[in-house]
């Protein structure tokens, strides 16, 4: 090796290390396709291909690993697609009773199932707007700070 294929080398080193570092802030699985290309680069020019082709094998198979491997490693990992419900979301479906009684003039409070009190009202539609304390409810929706609810079905045995 003279010293032109050193410093290749060196550039392609660094380039692997500078992308795998970035890749550990990311964590987008891009930077590291792009260090796999630039190993790819690097074993290019260690197998004696001149800088150009190095280049190119790095490009290339960069593209690959971008276009063939990052998408279905990110399906693989489940990634965009979070499964459980968080925040208001995790609270539509709820079940819990009733905590502060409701009137025709103002709201009343439930307490979920979660253990949390909301100030609560009633859907449109519902029939028994102001049941007695201990009634089960179920959430329907939030707006602002106020869980919208019906009345739970009663199970028959």
């Amino acid at each position: 090796m003279n010293g032109i294929d050193w410093i290749q080398s060196i550039v392609w080193i660094g380039l692997v290390l500078l992308l795998g570092v970035v890749e550990i802030f990311t964590l987008d699985f891009i930077f590291i396709m792009l260090a796999a290309g630039a190993a790819g680069g690097l074993v290019a020019a260690l197998l004696g291909a001149p800088w150009w082709l190095s280049a190119i094998v790095a490009a290339v198979l960069s593209l690959v690993l971008l276009s063939l491997v990052r998408p279905r490693l990110l399906v693989a990992l489940g990634r965009n697609a979070d499964p459980h419900r968080t925040n208001v979301e995790g609270l539509i479906g709820l079940p819990g009773t009733v905590a502060v009684a409701f009137t025709t003039s103002a709201p009343g409070q439930v307490r979920l199932a979660n253990g949390e009190t909301w100030s609560a009202r009633f859907a449109a539609g519902s029939v028994d707007r102001t049941p007695p304390l201990g009634t089960p409810v179920v959430v329907e929706s939030i707006e602002g700070s106020t869980a919208v609810v019906r009345l739970a079905e009663r199970a028959t045995s």
